[in-house]
């Protein structure tokens, strides 16, 4: 499928008439365009001051589509408050200064929700690499559509750019793991490296930037056998599942997760230079409508995907090691526990046995960082404990 490059009028994507508001639509602030480039890698080098203003109005700034929420919103009720070892713990996390929002379902119900830096219910914040796994749900959708017959296909026949490069012999399964062995930096502090890179190069003609990208890069690793993580193969699945149903992951999102899931406010989801959405990151959605996804994968898709899909994707196709591994788009905890997660604290952590869901955006002062994600993980565990174990 070729792609265009975006003008920085609005375009309608889906039918509309003079009276009603378009279901999906393209926007592009005034120079988006033009300083993409420049601007893709200065995120990742903000201050702080500048991140919390900006990290709420992604849309102000890059080009992307606007997705019109649910016209049957999926209501959140309110449910009896956290026992105070688990209220107490998220208290203090919040209190720590880089958390913006917070969210805990509990079989569906909110059971414990607060906001800081002036953050409300109604404000938009980004994903980062929390779109991964949205990419990966549209994949599922994508295969229970029969758009795509197998995830042993060869990632060529869906994008037809990559022949002739190292991803040759690579299977949709194995960019959905990241087991490629296709060479890959995703140093966030190096602006050299290749995710830095992803929106900066100028895309060969007919290409997306991310293909000129990466079918430049080689092999040093059989296909199958090394996970590295990359932010340029879930850009470069994204356009896969573009491919595949002819419509960007955007407005397929429309139908497969906005509508069924029953967002409630709209949803913005950046796209690169030449018109497709960024399949790895960068969409902006409300905290309760974060919550309203985590529940709809708790919820087993509901039937927009292959039945056994969200179970196979939260589970460990990739092994670290201690318990710990990578699904498809998903980290894996161990003992059926798997969650979502992107650059400066962004989190979904999902305990499918318990039907728990935390949700926690931020903004933390590096963009990742051993010791903080630990610290995240132990805080949703120390919340599930005390939920399901109250003293």
């Amino acid at each position: 499928m070729k792609r265009h490059i975006l003008g920085a009028a609005l375009i309608v994507l889906a039918g509309c008439t003079n009276s009603t508001a378009p279901a999906v639509q393209r926007t592009a602030p005034p120079g988006a365009l033009e300083t993409l480039q420049e601007r893709s890698v200065e995120v990742l080098f903000w201050d702080d001051e500048t991140r919390l203003d900006r990290f709420r109005r992604m849309e102000d700034l890059f080009p992307g589509i606007e997705v019109a929420p649910s016209p049957d919103p999926r209501p959140l009720p309110g449910g009896a408050p956290l026992p105070a070892a688990a209220s107490n713990r998220l208290d203090e996390a919040i209190a720590g200064g880089d958390i913006v929002g917070v969210i805990v379902l509990d079989d569906g119900q909110v059971r414990y929700e607060q906001y800081a830096h002036g953050m409300t219910p109604d404000d938009r914040w980004v994903s980062f690499s929390m779109a991964k796994s949205v990419t990966a749900t549209l994949l599922g959708a994508a295969i229970d559509d029969g758009f795509i017959t197998d995830l042993a296909q060869p990632v060529t026949d869906y994008v037809p750019g990559l022949a002739g490069s190292a991803y040759d012999d690579v299977t949709i399964e194995q960019l959905l793991t990241m087991t490629s062995g296709v060479r890959w930096s995703e140093d966030y502090t190096d602006p050299e490296s290749e995710v830095a890179r992803l929106f900066v190069l100028e895309p060969d003609p007919g290409e997306s930037q991310v293909v000129t990208l990466m079918k430049a890069l080689p092999r040093v690793a059989p296909a199958g056998e090394r996970f590295v993580y990359k932010t340029g193969e879930t850009n470069l699945l994204g356009e896969l599942v573009e491919n595949a149903v002819g419509m960007p992951l955007a407005e397929y999102a429309k139908t497969k997760i906005v509508d069924p899931a029953g967002f409630e406010n709209p949803m913005f989801w950046q796209t690169e230079l030449t018109g497709g959405n960024i399949g790895g990151c960068c969409i902006q959605m409300t905290l309760p409508d974060y919550a309203r996804f985590a529940q709809f994968i708790l919820d087993g898709g509901a039937d927009t995907v292959p039945a056994d899909w969200i179970d196979a994707a939260g589970s460990t196709q990739v092994d670290f090691g201690n318990g710990s591994g990578y699904g498809y788009q998903w980290w894996t905890y161990g003992s059926g526990v798997f969650g979502a997660i992107g650059i400066f604290g962004q989190s979904i952590t999902l305990f499918p046995e318990d039907d728990i869901a935390l949700v926690v955006l931020s903004n933390w002062p590096s963009a990742t960082g051993d010791t903080l994600w630990n610290q995240r993980v132990k805080l949703a565990y120390d919340v599930r404990a005390a939920i399901t174990q109250p003293e």
